[in-house]
């Protein structure tokens, strides 16, 4: 069986940032990485879940709303894939700086009461704004 495009990366010598993962059939996926793989360092269950909710909900919402594909977490913990149309590396970057300005400031996870997702037990609030707020400062720091 053939490997994968992200298992042939060495994850050894990824960093935290926001990687172009790949493009394919117009679609271009960005590697969001919050945290470095393998260092012991991951994000923690409850807050993955919950910023999935958030930025999946502020994603959609945004002005780039017809040009977001999909957002969802790595299984890995260390970060989220965002899928895009139409979109460069400096509208993906501006899209999430405001996006995550805008999760950090809700006072409450979107979909997270029992008849809108399947976990509903498994959010942080608290803990996913911390994770939104280190990686912010990490994209401050690239741009």
């Amino acid at each position: 069986m053939e490997k994968i495009p992200s298992f042939q990366k060495d994850h050894n010598k990824l960093d935290v940032g926001l990687h172009e993962s790949g493009n394919a059939h117009g679609v271009t996926t960005w590697d969001l990485r919050f945290k470095k793989p393998n260092a012991d360092d991951f994000i923690s269950q409850k807050a993955l879940h919950s910023i999935e909710h958030m930025l999946a909900t502020v994603l959609r919402n945004s002005f780039h709303k017809d040009k977001i594909i999909y957002f969802g977490p790595m299984g890995c913990r260390t970060g989220f894939y965002l899928l895009t149309v139409d979109m460069t590396r400096e509208q993906v970057t501006e899209l999430l700086k405001s996006c995550i300005k805008v999760a950090t400031e809700l006072t409450e996870v979107p979909g997270s009461k029992k008849e809108e997702c399947g976990n509903y037990l498994e959010h942080d609030l608290d803990g996913a704004k911390q994770e939104l707020i280190r990686y912010l400062e990490i994209l401050n720091l690239l741009s």
